[in-house]
């Protein structure tokens, strides 16, 4: 062939494909992901919880911030899939605390506008995250098992056990997942769920530790699990508290108000974290152990400060440093504490 005519062929062909991109982006060309986790064939992306909402552009942290991500309903143990062909890359720490459900996976691959290789246009990237890959590199194909989904109750107890699906340009995945689904419509359902009844706003309790303004709960370390249930002594026995994360030396509040009692020793061995104190009022009773308290005895207000978190590292090294809330009755503070916090 000559080379004019080569040159305009390629010409052409470039004209063609530009024209074709105006008209029909990448995002929107490309048939849609295939199902991400087994038993959800659709793609159905989580409403609403306590915890918070799993539509794209949910509120986060009170309002103050969105979901940059869209969560789709995966029981926890699931086979995960892939939700389109492309090359693998990981970990992806999400939490970047350790905890059981820190892990996941980025999948990175191009948009099928055609059978011709042009590596130059733009694909898709998107993280999936609370998942355990099979492999964190290598290719990947469309509904290829990807890995399988961790156990988000022992975090998050009562939440509707998700992935966390979350577009590398923090653009909207909807459209992909769930055809014809309007992510607009979903965000305004999301944003328009009637507030709690005024009653059970004033139950929840203040910040508990500087640095963890939503009482965020521990996961999982070496030494264990802090949310309220988890084994203890090899299973023989249950957590009857919740662990709320708190660095060494920071200041603690009181989450209401009430009647100080101590001190609260919970491992009558003297060591350096063997401290607490007591909280009876508002209808409530807490013991809050590896703090010392800026008195033992006489009122306190809510929010108001209640002392400063113990040298934990010193007795556990490498654990995550963590205030041991345990109601006096024995019964799960997790919902007071936790103030509608989203993931």
């Amino acid at each position: 062939m000559p080379a004019l005519s080569l040159v305009a062929l390629v010409s052409l062909v470039s004209t063609v494909f530009a024209k074709q991109l105006d008209a029909h982006p990448p995002q929107q060309q490309h048939r849609h992901w295939a199902p991400i986790c087994s038993g959800n064939p659709t793609n159905q992306i989580r409403g609403c919880d306590r915890y918070g909402c799993g539509a794209f552009g949910a509120d986060r942290h009170s309002g103050k911030e969105k979901h940059a991500g869209v969560d789709v309903i995966c029981r926890d143990g699931a086979t995960v899939y892939a939700p389109f062909s492309g090359q693998l890359s990981g970990p992806i720490r999400f939490f970047h605390n350790g905890n059981a459900i820190d892990d996941g996976v980025q999948i990175r691959g191009p948009c099928l506008l055609t059978s011709l290789p042009l590596p130059s246009l733009p694909g898709y990237c998107v993280k999936l995250v609370c998942i355990h890959p099979i492999r964190y590199q290598g290719q990947i194909r469309r509904g290829q098992r990807l890995g399988k989904m961790l156990p988000m109750q022992r975090v998050f107890p009562g939440i509707v056990s998700h992935i966390h699906v979350e577009n590398c340009d923090h653009s909207d995945p909807t459209p992909l997942l769930t055809p014809g689904k309007k992510s607009q419509t979903t965000k305004k359902a999301a944003q328009n769920v009637p507030p709690r009844p005024l009653p059970q706003q004033d139950t929840r309790w203040a910040t508990v530790c500087a640095g963890n303004p939503t009482n965020e709960i521990r996961g999982c370390d070496k030494y264990g699990c802090g949310y309220y249930g988890a084994p203890r002594r090899n299973g023989k026995g249950k957590h009857r508290a919740v662990d709320v994360i708190c660095a060494d030396g920071s200041t603690v509040y009181a989450p209401f108000s009430g009647q100080l009692s101590g001190p609260v020793k919970f491992f009558h061995n003297g060591n350096a974290i063997d401290d607490g104190v007591q909280i009876s009022g508002s209808g409530f009773c807490v013991k809050l152990v590896c703090i010392h308290p800026i008195r033992y005895n006489g009122a306190i207000t809510k929010g108001q400060v209640l002392g400063k978190m113990l040298p934990m590292q010193r007795v556990f090294p490498g654990i995550t440093s963590h205030v041991h809330i345990e109601n006096c009755d024995g019964s799960d503070p997790t919902s007071n504490l936790e103030r509608g916090k989203g993931k």
